[in-house]
Parts: C-alpha cells; structure tokens; sequence
C-alpha cells in the first residue's frame, strides 16, 4: 500500500510537472503554404530577438510565456520570411503558413510539391518580364505568337496542340480562370492583357490533365500566374523605344505592416506603339490593378483584389505570301488596312481562408468579371465578296460569375500523413451579346451571319488524396463537371423566345504517383483525363453531340538534381484526344475534326554554375496525327513538332545584368496532307540592366540580328483583287523587326 501511494505521488507530480511545462510555453505549428505538410528545422527568433528556437520534425515549437507578448521572426532557406505576433492571451496550437520562394537553384527541392512553380520563381527573378508575352513565355514549354500587334489574345502552342487562343490551354490569375467559352473569335479565347506584369510574384503550372482543381480546357496543360500580396516599395517606371512606343508603370504601396499582417497597394500602367507597319497601330491600353489583403485572426484571412484593362488597335492582319512575292505589298503592309479591335475586361474577385484546427483548413473564392470585345478581321480578303471584300465583325459581350469552396484536412498515419482535398465550384457566364457581322470597312453592315444570346453554367466537384508513405507519394483524384447551356438564336424568328437547352456530364479521374529515390532523383508517372467544352453554338442546334470532348494521357519521367547548380527534368508523354476542336468563329460553321493522338518527349535544364550566372532551356518534341484518317492526311494542322526556348544571365560589376534569350519554332504542317509547311524561325532579344537600391535602368533589343520572320502562320485559302481563281498559300503576320526599348524606374 505504501509503495502504491508513493507511485501515485510520483504520478500526480510528473503529471503536474508537464501541466505547468505547458503552462509556462506556447506551442505553435508551421506548415508549408502549398502542400499544408509540416516544416522541420524552422528558425524562430523570440524574446525580442534575443533567444531563438528551431522546428522539430512535427512541423511544431515552443516558446516561453514571459517572453510575450512578442513578434516572432520566423525563417527558413526557400521560404519567405514571416513576423508574427503573438500575446499572452492567445490560444495554443495557432499554424503559420510559410510560402516556398527559392531563389537559387540549389534551394529548390526537387521532391516538393510547389517544384515547378519554384523552377519559373527563379527564372523570373533573373530574366524579369514587362508584358503579357514575356509572363506566357515564362512557362516551360509553352510557346506563344501574336498576331493582333498586341490587341488580341495570344496564339497558344504546347504538348503538340495549337491551342488557338486557349482551347486546350487553362489560363488562370490567382485563381481565376481567364478563358472564356463560347467567344466570338474562338473558344476558350484567354486575354491576359489585364494583368500588370511587374505585379506578378511567381507562375504555377503543369503540363498534361492530372489535377483534380483544374477543369474546362485543361487537357494540355495550365497556368496559373499568381499576383504579389503587397509591395515593399512603391516603384515609377518609364519606358520608350522603336515605333513610337512609350510606357507608363506606376505601382504605390498604400499598405504595408508587417505587424499587423496586412497589405494593400495599387498599380497603373499605360502601354502606346505605332508598331512597323505600314499603318500605324495606334495600339493603347490602360491597365489598372488594386489588392487589399489581411489576417483578421490567426485563423482567418481575406483578401480582395480588383483589375480593369481597355485595349483598342488597327492591325495590319495576316497577309498572303504571294502578295509579298509579287509585290502588290511591302512585307510590313496590309490588304485590309481597316482591322483592328477594342476589347475590356473588368474583374472583382474576393478570397478567403478559414483555420479550423491545425489540421483542417477551408478556402473560399469568389470572382466577377465584366468582359467587352469588338474584332475586325479580314482573313480572305475577296473570296466571297468581290465587291465590298471579306471583312468581319465579332462582339462578345458578357457577365461572368464564379466561386469554389475547398475543404483540406490532414491525417498523421503511422510512418505516414495524408492530405485530403476536395472541392465544389460554379460558374455562369451571362452572354448578352454574341455576334458574327461581315461589314464594310468597320461602318457598314452587309450582313448579320450570327446573332444568339445565352447562358452557359459550370457545376463542378472534386475530391483526391496526396498520401505520402516513405519514398512514395501517391495521389488518386476523381473530378466532376456538369454543363448546361442555354441559347437563344435572334435571327431565328421560329424559336421560342426561352430558346433551346442542352446538358452535359464529365467525369475525369486522375492517379499520379512518385517516387523519391533520394533528394537529388525524383521519379513521377502521372496519368488523367482531361476535357475541353465546346461553344453552346455547335452544342445546341447539334442536341449536345460532343460536347464535352476528353482526353486521356500520362507521363513519365523524373528530376535530377546531380548537384547544387544542376536540374535536368526529362519526361516522355502520350494524349489521345476524342475530338479536335469543331467550331469556326470566324465563318459561324462546324467544322468536323475527329480523334487525334499526340505522343512527345520535354527536357528542361537549369544550371546555375556561379550565383551570379544562369542558364536555362527548354527543348519539347511532339508528333501529333488524326486517328481516323488515311496515312499521308492525318497531319493535324499547325501542331507545333520542335519548340525551343531558353536564357542566359550574367550578374556583374555590382548591379550590372546581362540577360540574352532566345526562341524557336521548328517547321511544321499547315494542312491535313502536308504540302504546305510553315517556316521555322529562331529569334534573339538581349537585355542590359543596372539595378540599385532605389533606382535602376534597363535597355532591351528585341529581333538582336534582325531576323525576318513570320510569328503566326496559316495556310489560308484566299483571293485577291483582280484574280481570277482564289489560292491556298501561307498566310502570315509578320514577326516583329529589330527594335531597342530605353526604361528607367525609381523606388520610394
């Protein structure tokens, strides 16, 4: 009995010990803000920064009352760095998110999730990008040509797709998705001119259709750019050069506190050029961008971001090869010199993240966009009408609504964790103009072709796991998409004014795995399907046939990372597609494309010798071929085959950069049987930079050695005045010539 009692004492004594441990420190958690997985050896600075204390494998650590109330400095190599407040009456077990930012080869983890957007972080920190084309070219393995002078969407190409403006290509801004179904000039058309650049902090991406949170037109691939929380500094930029061309960049801190966990700043840009062409472009656009962002508790934050963008421009279109040859123009002119366009997008998008516990979080995001687009083309010039020519107009004009709520939850397993993920979203697009016009010289109407209005909503769900064990992290996922479509035809007088309706269901599982053999190899296999929607005007009058074309693909590869200045990240991929994209924008017709199959191999290398020197490239070989066509015409039209692009940066003289990049465009069938080929082109464009604290300078030379090049190419059957019998020959817009571009900017 007496020994008993002792051992109660002992018990009740150790219990009491550990009662007042806990009593007398603070335990807290951090988690990496991409995978939400805990990070060890995490260096905290307390006591006023005079004691300091590191994370153990659990992600947690503890820091002494006394010392509060108190701002923690929390680091970690590859992360930003966080302050955070704590006071004595605060609860326990509160989680700090750190955001992954490598900054060097050597700090990106080749087994993380957020690898890929870590490769593109360090790309755009030593080569820093001032347009929507340099953001798009970012993106390994994405190639991109204009062909509007800058006005129109761009021209998309990747895993052997010629996605056009975006078919097979999901573009999204924080989360926003930036395609838009059912346009007038082409489906799934993602204009990204309403992005600033210099507010873009990093590019998320991923090749093929593996992820459960990316939905319509994610068959090639993504992109997500995502957009800084707030500025350090506030920054005037003043840029001019070649053809007249002078920008404006103002971006002013209005909110930064550290302490308090929020910020707010705005952006301005104006962007003017006459271009080279024979007629002037009279390209301008106004940008403006603002975002407010706060941690209301240590377990809610906000964030509300607003964006607005008005482009106008003449274009010189895209001239016949022939008219070139035989003199009738100049390389820089036009047949039709009244193309051109104006086009706005508005967008007000709210996010929102609630901490349930340290292993449950939810993130809530809404978005509204106001989009406008008014296009005038000439593709043919007098093909049908000899008289007045080919001219068209096409106008969107639109109310698009969206939101997704995700759910997250974390299961520590023996020798294990899992994270469970899932999702549900909406979006409706309100079209209240959608029209086809073949007109005059922009004035005079000749004929209304297409004129419908409609709805179109996007339900979806998904769900997944990221289950990582040992070596392994496996990751199954199954998502959902439920469309309805809803159109009215105006120049119908027979239809019911409700108009016609058509609904359509996708399913798209995915299953990744892969496999770290150690920190410098990482193997993957990804396999999915993916889709892309196609516009409610073939959808409709064809009773939904095809509606919601899929694909299915994997890939296999790995990332070495050898040694520190070194990754190689080669990978081998196949995508059968169930139908090529069907319905023609500019003629209001279907036209019929079946199945197709694309199989291909990517390298990309980054090697970073000395911290001051970098280099990078990114080499993609793809052979793409319809099915169900006879050998010799089962070319799939303009698929790009070898694409190839790359940098090198030189830091030097103690602010001085050197950066020379290039780009290539192999050859490549213009038609089904491969009797026109486009051209091949490889393009230069250097930078020199000197950057201080406060102030910086930069000259850039676009086309270096003063190429000629042709960046969108068609074949085109055409016909020009005075000839007898129309001809199908390139068609191009011409790249742009040698051109110098001054800009200085000040920080305050």
């Amino acid at each position: 009995m007496k020994i008993t009692k002792i051992a109660a004492a002992l018990l009740v004594m150790a219990f009491s010990g550990k009662l007042a441990a806990q009593e007398a420190e603070k335990q807290l958690l951090i988690k990496d803000a991409d995978d939400k997985f805990p990070i060890a050896d995490v260096l905290i600075k307390y006591d006023h920064g005079n004691s300091h204390t590191h994370t153990g494998t659990d992600g947690t650590f503890a820091i002494p009352v006394q010392s509060l109330p108190d701002t923690l400095v929390i680091s970690r190599q590859g992360y930003d760095e966080v302050k955070w407040v704590v006071a004595n009456d605060e609860d326990k077990n509160k989680v700090i998110f750190l955001q992954h930012k490598p900054f060097q080869i050597s700090e990106v983890a080749i087994n993380h999730s957020s690898f890929l957007s870590a490769i593109t972080k360090v790309d755009l920190n030593k080569f820093p990008v001032n347009s929507a084309q340099d953001l798009l070219r970012k993106v390994p393995g994405l190639f991109i040509a204009q062909h509007a002078g800058g006005g129109k969407a761009e021209q998309l190409f990747l895993r052997g797709f010629d996605a056009d403006h975006g078919t097979d290509v999901s573009v999204n801004v924080d989360g926003m998705p930036v395609n838009i179904v059912s346009h007038a000039h082409g489906q799934g058309y993602s204009d990204l001119h309403f992005v600033i650049p210099e507010t873009v902090n990093n590019i998320d991406f991923g090749k093929g259709a593996y992820y459960m949170d990316r939905g319509d037109f994610n068959t090639a691939g993504y992109v997500d750019f995502q957009t800084y929380n707030g500025l350090k500094n506030s920054m005037i930029k003043l840029e001019g050069g070649s053809f007249n061309s002078k920008r404006v960049l103002g971006m002013f801190n209005i909110l930064h506190d550290d302490l308090g966990r929020k910020n707010a700043y705005v952006a301005a840009e104006y962007n003017y050029t006459d271009g080279p062409f024979d007629v002037k472009q009279n390209f301008n656009r106004v940008n403006i961008f603002g975002k407010y962002n706060q941690w209301l508790t240590d377990n809610d934050y906000f964030n509300i971001q607003f964006s607005t963008f008005n482009s106008s421009w003449n274009a010189s279109g895209q001239i016949p090869e022939r008219a070139v040859d035989e003199g009738i123009i100049g390389r820089w002119g036009s047949i039709d010199p009244t193309e051109g366009g104006k086009t706005s997008r508005t967008n007000l998008q709210m996010n929102f993240k609630h901490i349930i516990s340290p292993s449950e979080q939810i993130d809530a995001m809404a978005f509204y966009s106001r989009y406008n687009f008014n296009l005038y083309s000439d593709f043919t010039f007098y093909l049908k009408d000899k008289d007045h020519g080919d001219e068209i107009q096409q106008t969107d004009g639109r109310n698009i609504y969206g939101a997704e709520v995700k759910y997250t939850k974390t299961f520590s397993l023996a020798n294990s964790s899992l994270n469970w993920i899932s999702g549900i979203g909406v979006r409706n697009d309100d079209i209240t103009t959608l029209q086809l016009n073949h007109v005059y010289h922009r004035d005079l109407l000749l004929n209304r072709m297409s004129d419908v209005t409609g709805t179109e909503t996007n339900l979806h769900a998904y769900s997944g796991i990221v289950w990582k064990t040992g070596k392994w992290t496996i990751n199954p996922a199954l998502r959902v998409d439920h469309f309805i479509f809803n159109m009215h035809n105006l120049l119908d007088a027979e239809q019911l004014p409700s108009g016609q309706s058509k609904e359509a269901t996708r399913l798209s599982p995915k299953l990744n795995f892969s496999y770290a053999q150690n920190d410098n190899i990482m193997w993957f296999l990804k396999m999915g399907m993916g889709f892309h929607s196609n516009d409610l005007r073939v959808v409709v009058p064809t009773n939904g046939q095809k509606t919601l074309p899929y694909s299915i693909g994997g890939d296999f590869g790995l990332r070495l990372h050898p040694f520190k200045s070194l990754i190689i990240t080669p990978a081998i991929w196949f995508m059968d597609l169930q139908q090529e994209f069907v319905y023609v924008g500019d003629d209001a017709v279907v036209e019929p494309s079946g199945k197709s199959r694309r199989f291909g191999a990517d390298l990309g290398i980054r090697f970073q010798p000395l911290e001051n020197f970098y280099l990078n490239a990114d080499i993609n070989y793809s052979h793409a071929r319809f099915i169900e066509e006879e050998k010799g015409q089962d070319y799939i039209p303009l698929a790009p085959v070898v694409t190839s692009t790359g940098s090198v940066n030189w830091d030097f003289l103690n602010g001085f950069s050197l950066g020379l990049q290039y780009r290539y465009l192999g050859t490549r069938p213009a038609v089904e049987d491969n009797s026109i080929r486009t051209k091949a082109y490889f393009v230069n464009d250097l930078v020199l930079a000197y950057n201080r604290q406060k102030w910086g300078a930069n000259l850039q030379v676009n086309n270096l050695f003063n190429v000629q090049w042709n960046e969108a190419q068609f074949a085109t059957e055409t016909q020009l005045k005075g000839e007898a019998e129309p001809t199908t020959d390139l068609t191009y817009t011409p790249g742009s010539p040698f051109g110098i571009r001054v800009g200085v900017y000040y920080k305050f």
